[in-house]
């Protein structure tokens, strides 16, 4: 690893951009056919997805503990997919990892996310949530997968905008902290051979590229300490979310689909006011009803040989979810590119040796 270089050590494998994928997520439901993993495998792939991230908080698509353990059932869960026409592109642990650290400013708010029997014990409900992570990485071995989504969780968070003054070392004694908690669990992501990929996401102390920098350090540049990478929640940062894959794209390790808009006027802007979605200048928005530029994402990702698959994330304020999903297939597979196996203007090479470039820089005698 080159400690200079904060975004060096993954090293990449074969294999390219795949897609389309559905997350999970925001269409679980007692109702079908989003109520068990067999009816929504079949949703999704009547949809146009070839693949569906899994949730993995509760047990209504998977029971993370019994996958950890037990090839066979990791293997009806891989089986109940195919039979629909998709497969399991990652898991996610985005409401566990929120709770590996959680500011006691948070601590009502996060209660919900863990069993009913941790509430009101904030260290119970961090070792809960550190074992859930590594339940995680051994279901995703067994299920044949290389890297895993989730939250940084945060402690930092309250002290977000510097007013009043931040004391001397806060910043990085929480990060030292985080690094702490997020070691053992990286390491075993590590022997599971996965990426541990966190939602570069605003709530989380990974929230920006400047943070995520102070992480990777913070964990000696864990070679499992990856990116899900979301244009989303940097456009609503007014970040420079294309340069950010050039910046960052060897530890970039999933991709979200999502699209948002900003518009500010002179009543608010990146901070909201405290208003609800539909009236935040910075709003999710269903694919192709916001402002990113997905073709040039496709064209970035490509360009630097991403290898994971193009998932959409729905979170739209305005647009129903079932529509979104819908459309969402037929969107990002107009912008999957195969990417070109030799040069357009190599129908009119020519011969090339040392000594015949030697004699075109008139280097021969």
């Amino acid at each position: 690893m080159n400690p200079e270089n904060p975004v060096t050590s993954i090293s990449s494998t074969t294999g390219g951009l795949r897609g389309p994928g559905i997350f999970l997520a925001q269409f679980m439901s007692a109702e079908a056919p989003f109520d068990s993993l067999a009816s929504i495998a079949q949703w999704a792939a009547s949809q146009g997805y070839k693949a569906i991230q899994l949730p993995t908080c509760g047990t209504q698509y998977i029971d993370l503990a019994r996958a950890a353990e037990s090839q066979a059932y990791c293997d009806e869960l891989k089986a109940t997919c195919a039979q629909a026409g998709v497969e399991i592109s990652e898991l996610s642990t985005h409401l566990q990892g929120q709770l590996v650290a959680v500011h006691p400013a948070f601590d009502a708010l996060f209660d919900d996310f863990a069993p009913a029997h941790l509430r009101g014990q904030p260290q119970a409900r961090t070792e809960w949530a550190i074992e859930q992570l590594k339940l995680a990485a051994r279901a995703s071995q067994r299920l044949g997968l290389t890297a895993h989504a989730t939250f940084s969780g945060a402690l930092l968070w309250p002290y977000m905008y510097p007013w009043p003054q931040r004391p001397a070392g806060l910043v990085e004694q929480g990060f030292e902290e985080l690094a702490r908690r997020w070691r053992p669990i990286l390491d075993c992501f590590d022997a599971a051979g996965v990426d541990l990929c966190y939602e570069i996401h605003p709530g989380e102390d990974l929230h920006d590229g400047a943070s995520f920098e102070r992480f990777l350090a913070a964990v000696d540049h864990h070679p499992r300490a990856a990116i899900l990478y979301d244009p989303s929640h940097l456009l609503l940062q007014q970040m420079d979310y294309l340069g950010f894959i050039d910046r960052y794209h060897e530890r970039i390790r999933m991709f979200h689909v999502k699209d948002a808009e900003f518009r500010p006027d002179a009543r608010s802007g990146v901070y909201g006011g405290y208003q609800g979605w539909v009236e935040r200048p910075g709003r999710f928005r269903s694919l192709g009803d916001g402002q990113i530029d997905f073709k040039s994402i496709f064209s970035k990702l490509t360009q630097y040989d991403f290898n994971g698959w193009a998932v959409l994330e729905w979170e739209c304020c305005l647009k129903d979810s079932q529509q979104g999903a819908a459309e969402g297939a037929a969107f990002i597979q107009r912008h999957m590119i195969n990417k070109s196996r030799k040069a357009f203007d190599d129908f009119a090479s020519v011969t090339a040796d040392e000594d015949s470039n030697r004699r075109l820089l008139g280097l021969l005698k």
